[in-house]
């Protein structure tokens, strides 16, 4: 069954009304008819199976036949602080990021952040894309939500943002003491933030920062890990020991 994300302000009693592009892949990509069954989502973590009863040029609309509460959303809500690595593997880390279960991700740059993002009508573009990416990867794995892509923040913005919240994990590769499987071990909180260095990893001093508004420094093994792998790997084994990765 095809899934699409609409605002709920265009959920009125049991009608939805979908609009934008994703009238034209049900028109000419999907080829759907009228009569035939969706699954819609408000973006907030309420689905519904809906009949599509009318199809025009630049709105669809359809009948709710059911609702429900989304049973794809983990219990713990992760958000991703990721250092903007080279050429496309943002995209990837956001797409595999979604899919894994995150709520957002915030694009970050660090000192040793090789990407620099200048130009204003440059970093609207990105943002747009992943964005895009993040919506598409929501559907193929039939999220609940679609999770935030924040604007690009840096390291100093994203201490201002973090210093009131409770649990914080990043990554070190010089961390050589306490493992992620170690701190995981009696925590019991419902919100972890992640942050990840970009290529070059973290200067000492951003790390001796982060400990000053608690972060948790930690390893994630005796191997090296890129950056894309970091993010993937701590989010993997956050879901698994407080989430629902191997529940069925």
């Amino acid at each position: 069954m095809h899934k699409f994300f609409v605002d709920k302000k265009d959920i009125i009693e049991d009608k939805i009304t979908i609009k934008g592009e994703d009238v034209k892949h049900i028109k000419n990509v999907l080829r759907l008819n009228i009569g035939e069954i969706i699954n819609v989502s408000n973006c907030e973590g309420k689905e519904y199976f809906a009949e599509i009863i009318n199809i025009e040029k630049n709105y669809v609309e359809a009948i709710i036949k059911e609702e429900f509460e989304s049973k794809s959303e983990p219990p713990i809500q992760i958000v991703l602080y990721q250092g903007l690595p080279k050429s496309s593997k943002m995209d990837l880390i956001i797409q595999k990021a979604t899919e894994l279960g995150i709520v957002e991700i915030v694009p970050l740059i660090t000192k040793r952040t090789v990407v620099r993002i200048e130009d204003e009508k440059k970093e609207l573009k990105k943002l747009e894309r992943w964005r895009r990416i993040v919506k598409e990867a929501s559907k193929q794995c039939r999220r609940g939500i679609i999770p935030i892509v924040s604007n690009i923040v840096t390291f100093n913005e994203m201490i201002d943002r973090l210093k009131d919240e409770e649990f914080i994990l990043v990554p070190y590769e010089n961390e050589m003491k306490r493992g992620l499987k170690d701190i995981l071990k009696s925590l019991k909180k419902d919100r972890i933030n992640i942050i990840i260095g970009p290529e070059g990893g973290f200067e000492k001093e951003e790390i001796e920062r982060l400990k000053e508004i608690n972060a948790h420094i930690v390893s994630l093994g005796p191997r090296i890990l890129r950056t894309e792998t970091a993010g993937f790997t701590a989010i993997a084994v956050v879901m698994y020991e407080l989430g629902d990765l191997g529940v069925i």
